[in-house]
């Protein structure tokens, strides 16, 4: 599984483990700090990723897309 996370500054997609989750993560395009939400936080990303085939995109407030 991966996650995708947008940075909410210049919008560069990140590609990330999940032990990139509850982490705070710097943009390498901007450079802007910003915080990738807790796999438990993510209940509703786990059942998306389920139906994405391992792709979902989730934003600093933990919105998801998928």
């Amino acid at each position: 599984m991966q996650i995708l996370a947008k940075c909410p500054r210049c919008g560069q997609i990140l590609q990330l483990s999940p032990a990139g989750a509850d982490r705070r993560i710097t943009c390498p395009r901007c450079y802007r700090l910003f915080k990738v939400p807790d796999l438990k936080s993510l209940q509703k990303a786990m059942e998306v990723v389920k139906n994405a085939h391992g792709t979902v995109f989730v934003d600093q407030d933990g919105n998801v897309y998928g």
